[in-house]
């Protein structure tokens, strides 16, 4: 009998370019379905700024991974060649940035279609900000300078997310607002520090690098607002 892939996706509130402890990105090839996972980073979202992918290598060609870095800007891959590299990843990790300019530029060069099907195959998706956004059917961005509501995403995770629940002054009531009146579905809200792993659509394992970081679930409460509801989470601690 064939064995049917696990599809997973994880949101997260930092990592490499946020945090000095790496908690949270030895926490992601935790989860890699090999010991020497493929990763490989996505950073359409900025742009592909030199210093983010100059980070990501940083951080991530000591440990214990093969780390590489999908520009899109100047698209090095042509059709198969690009199927077959983001097929063959073990981890993808999509940076932050503008939402709304990633979902353009992969839906330009089909890189949405090819993350449907590394999903599919087992491939873990993740990523932080715009990185977490993208997988929902929605997000709160502010990828169009003032907070705003996206409705448009990947839709791997129903309902929407929100990143820098407790970072970005108006994120959380603005967040709320957007859930209360439909604008967006019900979701997900991470506080800065949190990991957040999807299995299926359904949250399976909730950690974090300090003890005051949570996520939430934002749902309406049937009176015209939102309420939320803070999911139980393991710290994280270093390797001694």
């Amino acid at each position: 009998m064939a064995v049917v892939p696990v599809r997973r996706l994880a949101l997260l509130g930092g990592g490499f370019s946020t945090d000095d402890d790496g908690l949270l990105d030895d926490w992601v090839l935790s989860q890699a379905r090999t010991s020497r996972p493929k990763v490989c980073f996505v950073p359409t979202a900025s742009g592909d700024a030199p210093a983010y992918i100059e980070q990501f290598l940083t951080a991530f060609q000591p440990r214990h991974c093969e780390p590489s870095v999908l520009p899109l800007f100047r698209r090095e891959l042509d059709d198969d060649t690009l199927r077959a590299f983001l097929l063959s990843q073990d981890v993808v990790y999509v940076g932050g940035g503008n939402t709304a300019n990633l979902l353009a530029v992969w839906r330009a060069h089909r890189v949405d279609q090819l993350l449907r099907e590394a999903y599919d195959l087992g491939t873990l998706l993740c990523g932080i900000s715009a990185g977490a956004n993208c997988w929902a059917e929605g997000s709160h961005t502010d990828s169009f300078g003032p907070l705003t509501s996206l409705p448009d995403g990947l839709a791997l995770l129903p309902g929407s997310v929100c990143p820098h629940y407790d970072s970005e002054p108006g994120r959380r009531p603005s967040y709320q607002a957007a859930v209360a009146t439909g604008t967006l579905p019900a979701g997900w809200a991470l506080e800065d520090g949190v990991g957040a792993l999807f299995t299926d659509g359904v949250p399976t394992e909730t950690v974090s690098r300090t003890p005051r970081a949570h996520l939430y679930r934002v749902e309406p409460d049937g009176a015209s607002g939102a309420k939320e509801r803070a999911l139980p989470g393991r710290l994280l601690t270093a390797a001694r």
